[in-house]
């Protein structure tokens, strides 16, 4: 029998807050006879988390669902006496559900993906595509679009291999925009038309993350130069506002095809306000994008234009209020606010709902819910040593040894009747649940005995395939080089520093097992979390040896990876599609099921291949989750103790180096 999706106590707590959340704004006080209030909602980077379940743990999770998002919506509608629903993208892959569909139930013509069965009873209005909507291949998601009741937008997508000299004449894969044709209601409470242009961005680089399912079939322009191209049309035919879906980041710092090019939209003329995504942060807040010149982390804005980014998972609902006032027969914004309005709250330490379920949802996808835990729940093998990532950031961990162990095993197979058969074979991987991206919570933690499906997704979270790659000796230090740019340089003699550059995700973190090295974190990042060269002269990697002995630089050597970084993702120096030598039909995580079904008990336990050097008097600190205190013993390599409460549910540990 499942477990409930909301217990008694989140339902009290929810049902506390929920009149609380009806308030006016004081725009609706303001607005006169020629003015309106307008309200748009956004939600962004649902990943399929319709409902407050978390599939990897198996259990009810008050930090996610779109059903509690729901919530939120329905209260500023109540409320508001204009109002609009859109989605900013990342709907179609994240967690097990996803995949259920994808991999198990498939998507027959006509049948309604859970996504848009949520989506549709909530009355989205426009949608843009979000990196992943791409992971499951083009048809997949052709399918689930033709269930929706609303129409999806993308200005940089273009179908074929050849961008055309005017991006006006670029063959799309959908449309560019739709002017949204609606009767608002003014001060005075009578209606008027409007017209509302909603276009909409994908990331580039998604012609380097899913290269296997979009090569020769689509390819990209680059965010803002497709902005600039069709917004003036956008105005041209009548529309009143131009809004943009952008499923993409902020970033200050210009370049060809951004991945993270929202603040460089806002500056384009004629957008009104921007609705971003993709980083899996939160925009306006105390916490992102401190510090960023042109962006107003208090009231929300990017280049003077309001912006919103709502979280990830249902965990937010962007909200952005216009105040219009009607010029001849045309409207234009005067004032603007933004908000990012979360489901929940931190009390005593824990995370406590403030919103309820919207029963709609949770009736429309109870059968979903029901197949996806039977699927997760299916047992594949044993382990005979716990699996977590608590502590992979630090040491060597069980949680990305065994994706290591499964890498190696699948290719050498696969490799022995090649001319690569006697090249020998390492294997990369990060842990994709650390460094605390999604909270602390958002670690692997798994126990000795049966491994589930659901506990392989836990250890590699996407459905990326197998790739091997050749490359030398010397390209073998400069792809760890990269991956030690996650830690901040650490002083000889200094108690207590920061460990973790915050900017660098723990998915670029990759441990190369088949060399054994050690990190001199009192050595500058040779590189910065994206690729660059920080300091050409600095090397952090030290006693690098493969078979015991110092590494040949000119060495050959094939690396098992995934297509992501095998396809340049991360910037990686040298690490591109020109190294692939083997693109293989497997996803990564169906390598890791059939490799502990072959093994029947695995045993994960690390094998302590990397370390740190030795850094007299230094210490460092680390934020993990609080469950990290059951596996301080295991953590051989390190001398580390409780170093107190972090923000947000984190706990601090302080190692000494």
């Amino acid at each position: 029998m499942s477990q409930p999706l909301v217990s008694r106590r989140s339902f009290l707590a929810g049902a506390a807050a929920g009149g609380a959340l009806i308030m006016l704004h004081p725009f609706s006080a303001r607005a006169q006879a020629n003015q309106a209030h307008l309200r748009i909602m956004e939600t962004t980077d649902i990943h399929v988390n319709l409902l407050p379940y978390d599939y990897y743990a198996d259990k009810a999770n008050d930090t996610m669902g779109l059903s509690r998002t729901a919530s939120l919506i329905d209260a500023v509608r109540k409320q508001a006496t204009n109002a609009m629903l859109i989605d900013n993208g990342d709907l179609l892959q994240g967690n097990p559900m996803g995949d259920y569909i994808a991999y198990e139930r498939g998507m027959k013509d006509g049948d309604l993906h859970p996504i848009m069965k949520g989506m549709n009873l909530l009355g989205y209005e426009c949608s843009t595509l979000g990196n992943h909507e791409f992971n499951y291949g083009l048809s997949f998601l052709d399918k689930v679009r033709a269930g929706a009741n609303f129409p999806f937008v993308c200005a940089n997508l273009i179908r074929g291999t050849t961008l055309a000299t005017n991006p006006l004449d670029d063959k799309l894969y959908l449309k560019p925009y739709v002017i949204l044709d609606k009767k608002i209601k003014n001060g005075s409470g009578a209606e008027q038309p409007i017209k509302i242009g909603v276009i909409g961005f994908v990331p580039p680089q998604i012609m380097v993350w899913d290269l296997k399912n979009l090569e020769g079939n689509v390819q990209t322009r680059d965010i803002v130069e497709a902005a600039k191209a069709w917004v003036p049309q956008i105005k041209e035919e009548g529309a009143d506002i131009v809004i943009a879906l952008s499923h993409s980041g902020i970033d200050i710092k210009q370049g060809d095809k951004m991945e993270n090019a929202s603040f460089f939209v806002a500056g384009v003329e004629g957008i009104d306000a921007v609705f971003t995504g993709h980083q899996h942060l939160v925009f306006p807040g105390k916490k992102d994008f401190q510090a960023l010149e042109g962006v107003d982390t208090e009231k929300g804005t990017l280049q003077g234009k309001p912006a919103v980014m709502g979280g990830f998972w249902g965990s937010h609902m962007g909200l952005i209020d216009l105040l219009l006032e009607r010029d001849g027969s045309k409207w234009r914004v005067v004032s603007a606010t933004s908000e990012a309005r979360p489901i929940y709250e931190r009390v005593d330490n824990k995370n406590k709902a403030t919103v309820l379920d919207d029963k709609r949802i949770i009736a429309a996808l109870a059968q979903d819910h029901e197949a996806t835990l039977a699927y997760v729940r299916r047992p594949v093998g044993k382990t005979s040593a716990p699996l977590y990532s608590y502590f992979a950031l630090v040491a060597d961990d069980p949680s990305v040894q065994i994706v290591n162990q499964a890498q190696s095993w699948y290719l050498k197979d696969i490799l022995k009747s090649t001319q690569w058969k006697n090249v020998p074979l390492l294997s990369a991987a990060a842990p994709f649940k650390a460094g605390g991206r999604n909270g602390a919570d958002y670690y692997t933690d798994v126990p000795v005995g049966d491994i589930a499906i659901k506990n392989v997704a836990d250890l590699y979270l996407y459905p990326n395939t197998v790739r091997a790659v050749e490359i030398t000796g010397a390209q073998v230090k400069e792809w760890l080089e990269m991956s030690a740019g996650i830690f901040n340089k650490v002083e000889p003699g200094k108690a207590d520093q920061p460990l973790i550059n915050t900017d660098f995700p723990s998915y670029n973190f990759d441990v190369i097992d088949g060399v054994t090295y050690r990190i001199d974190l009192s050595q500058p990042p040779k590189y910065d979390a994206k690729g660059g060269v920080a300091d050409a002269g600095s090397n952090r990697i030290v006693d690098l040896k493969f078979d015991g002995k110092p590494i040949d630089p000119a060495a050959k050597f094939v690396v098992a990876t995934n297509n992501y970084r095998a396809g340049g993702g991360g910037n990686f120096p040298d690490i591109n599609a020109s190294k692939i030598i083997y693109e293989a039909p497997d996803t990564n995580r169906d390598v890791i099921v059939r490799y502990v079904i072959s093994e029947g008990t695995i045993n994960p336990s690390a094998d302590g291949n990397w370390s740190f050097a030795p850094l007299p008097g230094a210490s460092v600190v680390l934020e993990t989750g609080p469950r990290a205190k059951d596996f301080i013993d295991q953590a051989k390599s390190l001398k580390i103790e409780p170093a107190g409460e972090g923000e947000a549910g984190f706990a601090k540990y302080r190692i000494t180096l």
